[in-house]
């Protein structure tokens, strides 16, 4: 069996070698704690939030073949890197650091490490990743990391004169959720990443992500319960469900309580329609978790606006456990440049639906990703998602300038006609503009009270504590209010602000159930005062 992995797994200097099918399953059926045990293995991530809960998978995945994680890079028998794609920036910081590496491996005379790319950059280059002056040994996609452990195992047990072997895995599936896989996060934090859907069917006109994750597909309800009760036993205070398209999740194979066919929010409309029928959706699975598990709060991200009809909204609203901060990715804020980017709603159906979430929750918060410079962008375009910005006055934004990506639909049939010192200025304007309003909208929060989640002591000042609020806003308070630890929840009243943090002072400990009763009754006018229960 050992020489039928090295012969069909591996390849020398600048070939390589793609998934062939079956292997997976020959691999499961081969024992690879031996070859594996002791071995270390050091893991870097870049990008979203998705990426960080990948790299917990791909250590679970590891660890049952007998690896241990190394906290020290030069001292680690593999090295991977866990990359994004999403912007031309990203993927130069990780070309920087794959530099790097290669000059840890000139060192090393013997035992020299394994150095490894997965994640979206894998998927986006691949082969080229392969050729590149001998950085990389081995290039695995998204939908590959079950077999990290037999890919390693062959390059490392092989060899052909100076040159170590290559190997490349870089499959989509139409399955694989890795629901089965139990995720080795840090112990003793207060608050964990959860996947329960991947890839995207969207296909705007900018976005790489169908390419590099693949369509959607979604894990069955009793895992993700499963993994959750879990995560509340291990004392886990806050859960953020994570997808590429979170709010499409939809799980068949099990029946739906509830009557609805979930439609889109009013106005939107997509590429692909929808099979949700009978499905449990988005909206039901949030529920689910919010009532079987009342003391841990629940985020979600990152939503597309066309999947929030009224029934997620009104269980958003109706759950204190569930986060009034919601993600609306706008792009843009001329209809004109949402139709070329085929996102499938105008600027005024937005606006409507940010009308309705708010008046459904009062006291939400929104955020919003924005493109300055796509293609074609006129003028007027940019002066109407500056408008956007004034008018939807969000609390937190991601802002970028475009940057193309091979494979889409804007590389394929758009002009990338923007200057780019046009596309820096915009995005300035867009920033400053953000900041300005931010900073207004902060400092509305004083005297105002929270129900903070502890994370930990303040990394620019030791004698204060930094939580984030409900609303997802960052709060420092003194250590010496109450006595206080990450994971506790704390009624906090905020005091002043800055356009980047709240301070505030905490009251007590607290919890979401508690809080929530006694907001009113207990911590009215004049009894704002601390104390420690």
């Amino acid at each position: 069996m050992r020489s039928n992995f090295v012969r069909r797994w591996t390849c020398c200097a600048s070939s390589w070698t793609k998934f062939v099918r079956g292997m997976a399953q020959e691999a499961s059926e081969t024992s690879l704690e031996g070859p594996l045990r002791g071995r270390s293995v050091y893991m870097e991530t870049y990008g979203c939030q998705m990426n960080a809960s990948d790299s917990e998978i791909v250590l679970g995945i590891l660890s049952k073949a007998g690896m241990r994680r190394e906290q020290e890079v030069d001292q680690a028998d593999v090295i991977l890197v866990n990359t994004c794609a999403i912007r031309e920036n990203a993927e130069a910081k990780i070309w920087q650091r794959l530099g790097y590496f290669k000059g840890l491996k000139t060192k090393k005379l013997v035992q020299k490490p394994l150095v490894g790319v997965l994640g979206c950059m894998a998927e986006r280059l691949q082969k080229k990743l392969i050729d590149s002056d001998k950085l990389v040994d081995l290039v695995v996609g998204p939908d590959a990391y079950r077999d990290l452990p037999a890919l390693i195992e062959a390059i490392q047990g092989t060899r052909r004169g100076k040159h170590r072997k290559t190997a490349m895995n870089v499959q989509l599936s139409l399955e694989e959720t890795y629901a089965d896989v139990t995720p080795v996060r840090n112990a003793g934090q207060a608050s964990a990443y959860l996947s329960i859907m991947r890839g995207c069917n969207n296909m705007c006109a900018f976005c790489i992500v169908p390419f590099t994750r693949g369509r959607e597909r979604s894990r069955d309800v009793a895992s993700i319960e499963k993994e959750v009760h879990t995560l509340a036993e291990q004392g886990v205070k806050e859960v953020t469900l994570l997808g590429q398209n979170v709010n499409s999740y939809a799980d068949f194979t099990h029946s739906s309580d509830w009557k609805s066919h979930y439609p889109y929010a009013e106005g939107f409309s997509s590429v692909y329609k929808p099979k949700r029928e009978n499905a449990v959706a988005f909206a039901e699975l949030l529920d689910r978790l919010a009532d079987a598990n009342p003391e841990v709060r629940f985020r979600f991200t990152s939503p597309h606006p066309k999947d929030f009809p009224d029934e997620l909204l009104h269980v958003i609203s109706s759950r204190p456990n569930v986060c009034s901060n919601i993600h609306l990715p706008a792009q843009s804020g001329s209809t004109r440049m949402l139709e070329i980017m085929k996102r499938g709603h105008t600027r005024e159906a937005y606006l409507n639906l940010v009308d309705r979430v708010r008046s459904l929750i009062p006291d939400v918060t929104l955020s919003t990703d924005m493109i300055a410079g796509f293609c074609g962008e006129t003028e007027e375009d940019h002066q109407q998602t500056l408008s956007l910005l004034r008018e939807v006055e969000y609390d937190q934004a991601f802002l970028y300038a475009y940057s193309r990506r091979e494979k889409t639909h804007a590389a394929r049939h758009l002009a990338d006609d923007v200057p780019e010192e046009v596309k820096a200025r915009r995005l300035r304007e867009c920033i400053s503009l953000f900041r300005e309003i931010l900073g207004r909208k902060n400092q509305n929060e004083v005297g105002r009270l929270h129900l903070v989640l502890v994370e930990n002591i303040s990394r620019k000042d030791d004698a204060m504590l930094t939580g984030r609020t409900d609303t997802n806003k960052r709060v420092v308070f003194p250590t010496t209010d109450v006595q206080l630890a990450p994971g506790d929840y704390a009624a906090v009243h905020v005091v002043s602000s800055t356009a980047a943090t709240l301070r505030g002072r905490a009251l007590k400990r607290s919890s979401i159930a508690s809080f929530f009763q006694d907001k009113t009754s207990h911590f009215g006018e004049g009894e704002l005062t601390a104390t420690s229960d």
